[in-house]
Order: structure tokens, then C-alpha cells, then sequence
């Protein structure tokens, strides 16, 4: 069984980038699990803080449930996510204690600040994670696989090099699901993400020779893939 984790810098984040593809995992039989480092409180310029924040959350846990994921929060503010080894410990810790094959998180350049610092945040996470001679809580755990999710938010130089088909079942789930975030039905500011993000799996599936696909970028070095499934039992 794989486990695949989603670090997000907000909630809603990989939801939106990588949910179908967790839900396509979830109904194989496997693990999937997000993990929201802010709620993406401020993102919202009609209502207070505090209720987007509940608000958010309550998201949260149901998209999570509708595709059948755990959903984890740590307690960062939007916008002041901090870049500090206490942060990366942290997310270094949780790798430890989930023990995912696979990780999902930001492409490196980003026009907003939280999702760069979560790409930094997490590739050294995961190699604190892994350090044996670092002893935290639980043991040493490496993640072995590591991919970039396909963001309108984080698309200069972002070249998808990873298309994960998405069989209907795993679309329709998803697609339903990510209706029940209010920014993601363009309540906040307008931006059509559920249109733009269902329009996306058919614009990076068709190159690859699939209906649908959610694209991802692999670390330098990696080989080109057209898959179903991360990790264990993938089939290029």
C-alpha cells in the first residue's frame, strides 16, 4: 500500500493540484493524507479572519473526507509562514510520523510567498526527516519519491515532466469535492478554479495520450513518467 502526503501552504492548496490523483489512490486501496500548513486565513476580503479561518478548516476536513484522506493542520498564520529550521523540524517530524512513500508539494517559484517557502520548507524537511543521526520523537524516515504540483500560482519555470492519468471514477469524486471550498467557487475574488483546474486535467492529459491528467514536476535528474499511481505498483 502506498502513502502518498500533500504538504500545502494553504488549505485548498494540493486539493485543488494533486486531489484527484489522491483520490485515485484512495479508491485503489491506499493511503492519502494532506497537510495544511496555514489555513490561507487572509484569503478571503470580505469576512474576518478568525471566521474565514473556521470557515477554512471546516473545508478542509470535509473535501478530506469526501475522497477519503486524513487531513493534518499545523498552526501557521497566512502570509507570515516562517522559513526557520523550528518550521522544517516540525514538518521534518510530521514525515516521521506518517511515514509517506510519496510527497507532494509547491514548485519553487511562486508569485506568492507562502508556496515558495513551502517548497524550501519541505525538501528540507524530508531531508531531516531522513538524517538518522537527528533524533527527534519518532525515528528516521526517508520519503523516497518527491513531486511538484501543476499551479497556475507557481508556473514560471515549472515544466511538467509527470502526468498521472485520472480514471473517471477518481475525477468525478474530486471534481464534486473541491466544489465544497468557497474561494475555489470564486467567492473571494473571482478566479474560476474549479472551471480552470477541471479544464487543466484534460489540457495535460491529452498530450501524454490520456482523457485527464493532473501534471507534476520531478527533482532534477528524474526520468519522464505517464502513470497511474506514485509510488509502489506504479505502471508507466
Amino acid at each position: 500500500m502506498t502513502h502518498v502526503l500533500a504538504i500545502g501552504a494553504h488549505a485548498g492548496d494540493m486539493d485543488l493540484t494533486a486531489g484527484a490523483v489522491l483520490a485515485q489512490h484512495v479508491l485503489r486501496g491506499d493511503r492519502a493524507t494532506l497537510l495544511h500548513l496555514t489555513l490561507g486565513e487572509r484569503g478571503h476580503p470580505r469576512m474576518p479572519v478568525s471566521d474565514y479561518a473556521k470557515q477554512k478548516r471546516e473545508e478542509a476536513e470535509t473535501f478530506a473526507e469526501r475522497i477519503g484522506a486524513g487531513v493534518r493542520f499545523l498552526d501557521y498564520e497566512d502570509g507570515l509562514l516562517p522559513e526557520d529550521d523550528e518550521t522544517k523540524m516540525r514538518v521534518g517530524d510530521m514525515i516521521r510520523e506518517l511515514r509517506p512513500d510519496v510527497i507532494i508539494t509547491h514548485w519553487s517559484a511562486s508569485i506568492h510567498k507562502d508556496h515558495a517557502r513551502t517548497h524550501r520548507i519541505v525538501e528540507d524537511a524530508r531531508f531531516y526527516g531522513g538524517l538518522k543521526t537527528l533524533e527527534r520523537e519518532h525515528p528516521a524516515y526517508w520519503a523516497s519519491e518527491l513531486y511538484y504540483a501543476d499551479n497556475w500560482e507557481d508556473a514560471e519555470g515549472f515544466a511538467p515532466d509527470t502526468f498521472v492519468e485520472i480514471e473517471e471514477e477518481a475525477y468525478e469524486i474530486w471534481s464534486q469535492a473541491i466544489t465544497g471550498y468557497a474561494y475555489a467557487r470564486g467567492e473571494t475574488y473571482g478566479f474560476p478554479y474549479v472551471d480552470y483546474y477541471r479544464a487543466l486535467t484534460i489540457v495535460r492529459g491529452a498530450p501524454a495520450g490520456f482523457k485527464r491528467a493532473q501534471a507534476f514536476a520531478a527533482p532534477k535528474g528524474s526520468r519522464q513518467l505517464r502513470t497511474k499511481y506514485f509510488g509502489k505498483g506504479a505502471s508507466a
